[in-house]
C-alpha cells in the first residue's frame, strides 16, 4: 500500500485525534514510517470515536448500534460521510482486515457498558483481549505480518498495554463505578470488591494486587519483545518505543507503592525522550518467547487475523527515493494543515 488514498483533511483529523488522545501513542508513531503511521492514526481514530461515543452519550446502547452499523456501511464501501470512517473503509480495503477483529473491539466496549467484573486474571485477560489485543493484531496486519508466532506476541502486547492501564486506572474507573482487577486477587487480599468501590481507598493490600497484574503485564511485554523483532525493519522503533513508553507507567506506579487511587502514575518527559532514544535498539530475545503458545483468550484473535490475506504491496520495504517522497509529502501535509488552521484563527478573530 502506498500512503494511504483519502483526502488529507481526512487523515489531519485521524492524525489529530491521536495527538489529543495519547500522547504515549503519538510519540511513538513519530518512530513509525508515513504510510503505516497514517494508517496507525486512522485505526486509533476509530477505537477513540468508539470509546467516546459510548462513554459520552446518554444510550450507551444505542451508541454500540450505530457503531455496528458504522461497520456494516464500511465493509460495504459505503462508509458514513466523516472522515474517520472514510479512512478506516481504506485501510481496511488496502489490509484486508477481518471484521470480526473490530467487532471483538466493540465486544469489550459492550462490556464495559454493561458494568461486567471479572472473577479471576483469566476473565481480565477475556477483555483485554477484545479492547487491546484485538488492536495489537490489526497493528500487525497494517505492517503485513501474517506468522502466527508474530501475532500471537502482538497480542500479548496490546493486552500487556490494557493491563498496565487497568493498573493506572483503579481509582479513576472505581470512582465511576467500573473495577477491572480481578475479583477473586481482591477477595484473597481481604479487600471486599463492593466496599472499595463504595469508598476508593489506598491500602497496601490493594497495592499487592496491582503489583501482581504488573508482573503479569511485565511478563507479556518481555514475550512481545521477540514478536517486535520480527516487525519490518522501519517500524521495530516506532512499536518498541510504545511498549517502553507503556510499561513505564508500571514502573512509575512501583515508585508510588503502587498507590493508583489518590495519584495518577505519569511518565516525565525525560524518561519519554530516554525511552524513545533506547526504542532504536531492541535487545535480544529468546526464541522460546517468540514461540510461546499465544494466551488462551486471544487464540481466536490470532485464528480471525489468518483470514486477511496478504497484502498486494509492501510500503515498508519500499526504495528510499519513495519513503523520502511520502515524508516529505506528510511534511507538506501538515504545513498545509497549520496554514489552514491560521487562516481559520484570523477569519475567526475578524468577527
Amino acid at each position: 500500500m502506498a500512503e494511504l488514498n483519502t483526502p488529507f483533511t481526512d487523515l489531519a483529523v485521524c492524525r489529530e485525534t491521536l495527538s489529543t488522545g495519547s500522547r504515549s501513542f503519538w510519540l511513538a508513531s513519530q518512530l513509525l514510517p508515513p504510510a503505516l503511521k497514517n494508517a496507525a492514526c486512522g485505526l486509533y481514530a476509530f477505537c477513540r470515536d468508539a470509546d467516546d461515543l459510548i462513554d459520552d452519550g446518554d444510550d450507551p446502547e444505542s451508541a454500540l448500534r450505530i457503531l455496528h452499523q458504522r461497520l456494516n456501511r464500511i465493509y460495504a464501501g459505503k462508509p458514513d460521510d466523516n472522515p474517520v470512517d472514510r479512512v478506516l473503509e481504506q485501510i481496511i480495503k488496502d489490509h484486508n482486515l477481518p471484521r470480526a477483529l473490530l467487532d471483538a473491539l466493540l465486544e469489550g466496549f459492550a462490556w464495559d457498558n454493561a458494568g461486567r467484573r471479572y472473577q479471576n486474571l483469566s476473565e481480565v485477560y477475556d477483555y483485554s483481549a477484545r479492547v487491546a489485543g484485538s488492536v495489537g493484531v490489526l497493528m500487525a496486519l497494517l505492517m503485513g505480518i501474517r506468522d502466527e508466532s508474530a501475532l500471537a506476541r502482538a497480542a500479548d502486547l496490546g493486552v500487556a498495554m490494557q493491563l498496565t492501564n487497568i493498573a493506572r486506572d483503579v481509582g479513576e474507573d472505581a470512582r465511576n463505578g467500573r473495577l477491572y482487577l480481578p475479583l477473586d486477587a481482591l477477595k484473597a487480599a481481604g479487600i471486599d470488591p463492593n466496599e472499595f468501590l463504595a469508598n476508593p481507598q489506598h491500602s497496601d493490600a490493594l497495592g499487592s494486587v496491582i503489583s501482581d497484574l504488573l508482573t503479569h503485564a511485565a511478563h507479556l511485554y518481555q514475550r512481545a519483545d521477540s514478536g517486535i523483532r520480527q516487525l519490518p525493519r522501519s517500524a521495530r522503533g516506532g512499536i518498541y518505543a510504545a511498549r517502553l513508553l507503556y510499561a513505564a507507567i508500571g514502573d512509575t506506579l512501583s515508585t508510588l507503592n503502587h498507590n493508583a487511587v489518590e495519584q495518577r502514575a505519569i511518565v516525565g518527559i525525560q524518561t519519554k525522550a530516554t525511552l524513545v532514544a533506547r526504542s532504536l535498539r531492541i535487545p535480544v530475545t529468546k526464541n522460546e518467547d517468540l514461540h510461546a503458545k499465544p494466551l488462551t483468550e486471544c487464540k481466536y484473535l490470532i485464528q480471525l487475523a489468518a483470514q486477511a490475506g496478504q497484502r498486494t504491496e509492501s510500503y515498508l520495504g519500499m526504495s528510499a527515493p519513495k519513503a523520502f517522497y511520502l515524508r516529505m509529502t506528510w511534511i507538506l501535509d501538515v504545513f498545509a494543515h497549520l496554514d489552514e488552521r491560521h487562516q481559520k484563527t484570523l477569519t475567526d478573530k475578524g468577527r
